[in-house]
């Protein structure tokens, strides 16, 4: 079995950004193999910007990135005003590695860190994965609409 690394970034993913820094703090030319996993994994995801991820990561809380063999197999990150509310956002795992746990790893050291923690209500969205969410104890919310703007 192949290493996993789980790295928690440092709020903003400063060596993410600006270095691609991968585990062991090596640079492997992280922010693009980060987009380059979006466009595979996604289709909600898919076409950011370099530069509007070092923007998305820079204003992030939270930042959590599974790795195996120098490639991103999993990705989630949160924001959070750290006692009412928080989001997650980006929960990602590479298509290939589904079913061994991640997803929920990523949840859980989301869920578990400083900034997320004590926060009393933690949001997130979801197209086609609610009953994994529901095995986490994420509930669906009939009593609230989601409204959106888009740009």
């Amino acid at each position: 079995m192949k290493d996993i690394f789980l790295i928690k970034h440092s709020k903003g993913a400063f060596g993410l950004r600006f270095f691609g820094l991968g585990p062991n703090l090596k640079p492997v030319k992280g922010l693009f193999k980060l987009q380059q996993f979006f466009n595979r994994n996604t289709f909600w995801a898919q076409n950011r910007t370099l530069n509007d991820l070092k923007k998305c990561l820079a204003n992030s809380d939270v930042i959590i990135s599974i790795w195996s063999d120098g490639e991103i197999v999993g990705f989630g990150r949160a924001l959070s005003d750290g006692v009412y509310r928080g989001v997650l956002w980006d929960i990602i795992i590479d298509k290939n590695h589904q079913g061994n746990g991640y997803g929920k790893l990523i949840v859980k050291s989301l869920l578990n860190s400083k900034k997320i923690k004590n926060t009393k209500k933690i949001y997130l969205m979801t197209t086609n994965k609610k009953l994994f969410y529901s095995q986490i104890d994420f509930k669906e919310v009939t009593t609230q609409n989601l409204l959106i703007r888009e740009i």
